[in-house]
């Protein structure tokens, strides 16, 4: 779709699920508006960013593997395109991830979900204890087993969001973006309401309103306070609440010729409980040199900072890697993520015409299945063909189900 269809089109929610469509949204030839109070205040602040596809299978959950392992592979040419748009770091690292298992019940635990992994054709690959010294000798001794992963990888979704923004924000060279819409408008409110109209969306906001072509709903757990269409579209969403800490590695905790504590992302498995462990790169300027680690999943109602989960989460953090009890701790970020019955997100589109698209509830997911995500939104939008395969991924998170 070019410039001389456009669309107006708005984008209420400005988390890196929202930010990315309105960015899919803009190439397409779409003029955008993103309506938010706080773009990239929400979960995606707090987010580690883990990229992970095989190491965050859980059972029973099939058809989300294979969403995640498609939104995976949609990453490398999303980061492309926004490298030509801006020069900021896109905070995207293709560093792998380690399991680890604490203790012999650990080992059991996490080996069966491996061999899941691997019946399913995933790259899991046990180290030997040389491997593991070799590869990362800062952790710990004595780890019942580790495994590799070296597909699954990470991005710092606060880099991210800045990188983003300025791309939405940038005047774009026409030679190398020929179709793309003029820089997007923002708007610091919060949506009321949204509704269908004989003159188009529109959408309210803190006492005002304006008129759109078409709409995206990439609210998050905002969804349920919007008035109209989402209330004739109710979604089971619930708020799912995470802690997550950042830590500082301090010069002196590395020996020379060390760059960083660890090189891979790990995620382990101690005394039962979950624990990741994400580096954060040297020259990374929002968090250098730095560990985060998390995360809790809480839905006990406190919107605030659980102690008991972070004294756990330190506690196996440092239990896999020692150095933990030495760096400093710089942050602890609480976040509500809007979480499903079933862990798969809602997207579609629900109104007539299909001039609004949902999407929301991606839960531990958002990071990773966002540009997934914002193509889909924008092929509803636009009416662009779709392939089957993204019949099936639409079918998986239909709104209605």
């Amino acid at each position: 779709m070019g410039q001389n269809v456009q669309l107006s089109t708005a984008v209420i929610g400005a988390g890196v699920v929202g930010l990315l469509t309105a960015w899919q949204l803009r190439l397409s030839g779409h003029a955008v508006t993103i309506l938010d109070p706080a773009p990239g205040a929400q979960a995606s602040y707090a987010a580690a960013g883990m990229l992970a596809p095989i190491s965050e299978v859980q059972y029973g959950q099939q058809q989300l593997w294979e969403l995640m392992t498609a939104a995976q592979a949609e990453y490398p040419a999303l980061i492309r395109t926004l490298q030509q748009a801006s020069a900021l770091p896109t905070g995207y690292r293709e560093n792998g991830t380690l399991l680890v298992a604490a203790d012999p019940g650990d080992r059991q635990a996490t080996a069966e979900l491996v061999a899941v992994q691997q019946a399913a054709g995933m790259e899991v690959t046990p180290l030997s204890s040389r491997q593991l010294r070799s590869a990362e000798p800062a952790l710990a001794p004595g780890l019942a087993k580790v495994w590799s992963v070296p597909g699954d990888h990470q991005v710092n979704p606060r880099q991210l969001v800045r990188c983003v923004t300025e791309a939405l924000d940038a005047q774009l060279d026409p030679g190398v973006f020929p179709t793309a819409g003029p820089p997007a408008q923002w708007i610091a409110a919060r949506v009321t309401r949204v509704e269908q109209t004989e003159q188009g969306i529109r959408v309210e906001y803190d006492g005002a309103a304006a008129v759109f072509d078409r709409a995206a709903l990439v609210p998050g757990l905002g969804y349920t306070d919007i008035a109209g269409l989402p209330q004739q579209q109710p979604l089971d969403l619930r708020p799912v609440h995470g802690d997550v800490i950042r830590l500082r590695v301090r010069p002196e905790q590395l020996s020379p010729g060390e760059q960083h504590l660890i090189s891979s992302t790990l995620r382990a498995k101690v005394r039962g409980r979950s624990v990741y462990l994400v580096p954060r790169a040297p020259e990374d300027p929002l968090e250098p040199l730095g560990l985060v680690v998390g995360a809790s999943s809480r839905e006990d109602g406190l919107p605030g900072t659980h102690t008991g989960s972070v004294a756990e989460l330190l506690e196996d953090a440092a239990a896999v890697l020692p150095a933990v009890r030495d760096a400093e701790l710089v942050e602890i970020t609480t976040r509500a993520r809007p979480g499903t019955p079933d862990d798969r997100p809602y997207l579609g589109a629900v109104s007539p015409g299909g001039g609004v698209v949902i999407s929301t509830g991606y839960h531990r997911h958002g990071i990773l299945l966002a540009p997934l995500a914002a193509r889909l939104t924008v092929a509803l939008l636009s009416g662009e063909p779709l392939s089957e395969a993204d019949r099936d991924y639409l079918e998986t998170m239909r709104p209605d189900r």
